[in-house]
């Protein structure tokens, strides 16, 4: 409608047009139709440019369990006294007992050497036998004494995180692995592709869905803001480790929540410590 009366606006007075109330509200769109430079609204962060990356933080889930804690242990104690008051005799018990019964009745014909049974007692025996013998695996490998962080295969009771000594400018930090967006890929396709490319082929990982766990930006030196392009924005993809290594020629560590606050940039560590647990 006001585009209508603003067309013909030049034969009528806007007093003859429009009640009172609605004057300084048609005089402000009337002079907003005249800024049509679309420049003028346009804010110094609406000029600034970003260059998009997607980044992969693979995770090496814990192998075997941690220890428990004193309290855990104590906790666990009384819970198997419990369930042990409560528990009915198993069949092996029953067997057991009824065996017993048999034994001190001499129901069995001594005679008869022929019968060869082997009772309860007997499987108890031969189970604790087997037990004393069976050696369980080191939970501490060698490549822990040997302390070689690229080997997947140390702190088995813990969760591990893939960095990777890419160059950022002109430094090199130990980060997760990560590339820039190409063009018609989507932020998950770039994340595949930079994993790949910088782990090489062998690597089977799972990713936890297609939208970013989370997202880090810095902003680019003076030299390079002036060529148009303000910064970089990371997006992170959370992956999880199925089999295989790291075959490609480059640097990495498989490192626990320790020592990744000593090897992250302090900036990005904050970032990734709110979705790494």
């Amino acid at each position: 409608m006001f585009k209508q009366i603003f067309r013909s606006s030049g034969s009528y007075n806007l007093n003859q047009i429009l009640p009172n109330t609605l004057k300084k509200v048609t005089i402000v769109y009337w002079n907003a139709i005249q800024c049509q430079d679309i420049r003028t609204f346009c804010t110094p962060a609406a000029k600034k440019k970003w260059d998009l990356y997607s980044a992969v933080c693979l995770e090496r889930h814990p192998i075997i369990t941690q220890p428990m804690q004193e309290i855990e242990q104590r906790f666990h104690n009384m819970l198997m006294k419990i369930e042990y008051e409560n528990s009915l005799k198993s069949d092996h018990e029953l067997r057991k007992e009824r065996e017993e019964k048999q034994k001190k009745s001499s129901n069995i014909d001594s005679t008869d050497v022929n019968i060869v049974i082997q009772t309860a007692q007997d499987f108890e025996d031969n189970a604790e036998e087997e037990l004393k013998n069976f050696k369980f695996a080191p939970t501490i490998t060698k490549f822990d004494k040997q302390n070689i962080t690229s080997s997947i295969k140390r702190k088995l009771d813990r969760n591990l995180l893939l960095l990777v000594q890419q160059k950022v400018g002109d430094l090199h930090y130990w980060i997760p692995p990560q590339g820039i967006r190409q063009e018609g890929e989507t932020m998950r396709q770039t994340a595949e592709r930079v994993l790949q490319d910088t782990c090489g082929e062998k690597l089977k990982v799972k990713f936890y869905g297609n939208a970013p766990i989370g997202f880090y930006k810095y902003k680019y030196p003076k030299k390079l803001c002036e060529q148009g392009i303000y910064g970089a924005k990371v997006f992170y993809f959370l992956a999880k480790h199925i089999d295989g290594d790291v075959t490609n020629n480059v640097k990495y560590q498989w490192l626990d929540h320790e020592e990744l606050e000593k090897v992250l940039p302090n900036e990005i560590q904050k970032s990734i410590s709110q979705f790494i647990l």
